[in-house]
């Protein structure tokens, strides 16, 4: 009884089913995908597409640091912005990390409302979005309305901008994790509980903010459940 309230996932055959269809998707789609992306784009150019993929998070993420209370790191985060939409050529190179020890963090609705005091829900498991809860699918909602493109306009070239947008992240987040997922797809017994445990240690650092001192340059793009990466904070 202990051990089923601990890992909360009181729909954990249905997410099951979910993890297992989301594994197809990987196999087939995502990860050939991500290897391909790695193989002919050179480490530089990815390196910049994560950087942008970051800086158009800002609007995001400063949101939240002063939704959050953070005067400190929402200066941070505009700082970077600024430095990076202008001297990093619209955020392709991480200048304020690189030359004036900015570093990105990442913030979300789904830490705000953390932080405010809701409670995370049941585990859920969404296939291609990964591991998540009902906190932060809503946090993710409000994310996508609150972005600027999101009620920039309406139009080809909008709706372009965001589906590629979108893509990219996928992919950028895939790519970051070949190495960790194939690591636990090739050693764990129960692969789905692996992610599961790191998924809820990593979104706890995260909304502590424990993880500054290894937040990603690019402010870690959403991909593979809210927060990118899925290796828990030593």
């Amino acid at each position: 009884m202990a051990e089923f309230k601990q890992n909360n996932d009181p729909l954990e055959p249905f997410n099951r089913t979910m993890f297992s269809i989301h594994q197809g998707i990987d196999k087939v789609v995502l990860r050939p995908v991500a290897v391909a992306y790695r193989d002919v784009v050179p480490q530089p150019v990815r390196a910049g597409v994560s950087n942008v993929l970051g800086n158009l998070r800002t609007p995001v993420i400063l949101a939240n640091d002063m939704l959050q209370g953070e005067p400190r790191r929402a200066g941070d985060t505009l700082g970077r912005f600024l430095i990076n939409s202008t001297l990093g050529l619209g955020g392709i190179f991480d200048v304020a990390g690189d030359h004036f020890g900015v570093r990105g963090h990442s913030e979300d609705y789904g830490q705000t409302l953390a932080v405010w005091g809701v409670g995370e829900g049941a585990y859920l498991f969404i296939p291609v979005l990964g591991p998540s809860n009902p906190r932060d699918l809503s946090g993710f909602g409000l994310g996508i309305a609150s972005d600027p493109l999101t009620w920039v306009g309406q139009g080809v070239t909008v709706d372009v901008l965001t589906g590629v947008r979108a893509g990219m992240t996928v992919i950028d987040t895939r790519e970051s994790l070949i190495e960790p997922l194939d690591a636990v797809n090739r050693d764990s017994l129960d692969p789905y509980a692996v992610l599961r445990s790191a998924y809820r240690q990593r979104r706890n650092a995260e909304i502590t903010n424990r993880l500054d001192n290894v937040a990603p340059a690019n402010a870690g793009a959403t991909g593979f459940g809210v927060g990118k990466g899925i290796v828990p904070n030593p």
